[in-house]
């Protein structure tokens, strides 16, 4: 029923859809693999470091990646390619889960970040197989919600053979869920470990020219519902000051790239279509990134970022992608889900939290006013990124120790 009823909204749910119920067409032959889990594009982002440290630390043991999304599955094709066999996560029932295993036989599972599935944890230990959260993460409001079932948590969590956690504050709450303090390792974040493409500040030149090498850049990343009418005042404020400003706007999720050309035009703004292909004019003053896995290239090409979900009570999404590209940064307050990357780039100065409309209003403009400003905020937000790797080879180094000699 779930299957079909998000097909219904998204076809794209209905690719192998049968992998969702633990059927696999293809089996792995060879030692048991290693089987990575991140559920979406974030989670598969922060996973690509490790896996590709993994592949060279263990080129004789093949990874499984699953994903519970298809924007994450499209997100693992385009960074790995056929190095890596991809599979959906099957549903957390334990019938799937036992069809998933005896079909790859994996000899450890690597969960990124918080994906806390009981049956998943429970069939992986009747299996003799190990179970690592890496790049472990539990907000506040996380952990409020585990606890209104204290010992189901308790035994959740204490199936794990080891946490490696972001930062001391997950630690301390994962501890307090029942996590056995000797089985907890601060890592630091594997996101702080993306290290961009040589080539991606030339591709963001080629996409400066062609969007306006003498206009201003704004990007509005990654942005959830109810953000974008903020966003759109905003820019009806920024633009008073500065009437050639161009804003990129990048929805989070495929399925609302109409809605969000229809509200924009809908406000009387002249919207240009990346994935239509026209040219971006003087008159242009919202570019609609409706296609996925072009983030990078357009926050390379912005002067100031703005990354979404974080306006209204997401969670928030990567603030060091544009961190660490150099450009200074803007975010809401909800953020719990970046919590400690949030606070340490605030700290450092590369990032301002903004509240409304006003604030955001107030922080854009006095950046867009002063380019020795951006590009001063902007290089601590890139010492500060790259100050903090190093993560992949503190996880690997745990991971190890469930891996054959």
């Amino acid at each position: 029923m779930r299957i079909g009823w998000r097909g219904l909204r998204d076809r794209s749910h209905w690719v192998r859809w049968y992998e969702r119920i633990g059927f696999y067409r293809e089996s792995l032959s060879g030692p048991r693999p290693i089987w990575v889990h991140a559920v979406s594009v974030g989670e598969s982002m922060a996973a690509f470091p490790l896996i590709r440290a993994l592949q060279q630390e263990r080129p004789d043991l093949s990874i499984v990646v699953t994903t519970t999304t298809t924007t994450g599955a499209a997100s693992v094709a385009r960074s790995l390619g056929d190095s890596v066999q991809h599979v959906y996560f099957p549903y957390d029932l334990p019938s799937m889960l036992r069809r998933f295993i005896r079909t790859f036989h994996p000899r450890v599972l690597i969960i990124l970040e918080t994906e806390l599935w009981p049956n998943t944890i429970a069939q992986c230990r009747q299996h003799g197989i190990h179970v690592i959260l890496a790049n472990a993460r539990l907000s506040q409001v996380s952990m409020r919600g585990y606890g209104v079932l204290p010992s189901l948590s308790r035994e959740l969590v204490r199936g794990f053979d080891c946490i490696a956690a972001q930062g001391m504050r997950d630690g301390e709450r994962f501890r307090a869920l029942g996590a056995e303090a000797d089985k907890i390792v601060i890592t630091g974040s594997l996101k702080f470990d993306l290290v961009p493409p040589a080539s991606l500040r030339e591709q963001a030149e080629v996409l400066r020219r062609t969007l306006g090498v003498n206009r201003p850049i704004l990007m509005f990343g990654s942005t959830r519902e109810g953000e974008e009418e903020l966003l759109l005042d905003a820019a009806a404020e920024l633009t008073i000051g500065f009437p050639s400003l161009l804003f990129i706007l990048a929805p989070r999720h495929p399925e609302r790239f109409d809605e969000v050309a229809a509200l924009c035009s809908a406000r009387g703004h002249r919207v240009v279509r990346y994935a239509a292909g026209g040219p971006c004019t003087e008159e242009t003053n919202i570019f609609l990134v409706d296609v996925m896995g072009e983030l990078p290239r357009f926050y390379a090409s912005a002067d100031i970022a703005f990354v979404g979900g974080s306006l209204r009570p997401f969670g928030g999404h990567n603030v060091l992608e544009p961190a660490s590209l150099g450009v200074p940064v803007l975010c809401g307050p909800h953020t719990h889900n970046f919590a400690e990357i949030c606070r340490l780039l605030e700290a450092a100065g590369a990032l301002v939290v903004v509240d409304d409309v006003p604030s955001f209003v107030a922080a854009a403009r006095r950046w867009l006013g002063d380019s020795n400003e951006r590009d001063r905020v902007g290089q601590i937000g890139r010492d500060t990124v790259r100050q903090h790797r190093g993560a992949t080879g503190r996880t690997v180094d745990l991971i190890r120790r469930y891996l054959p000699a």
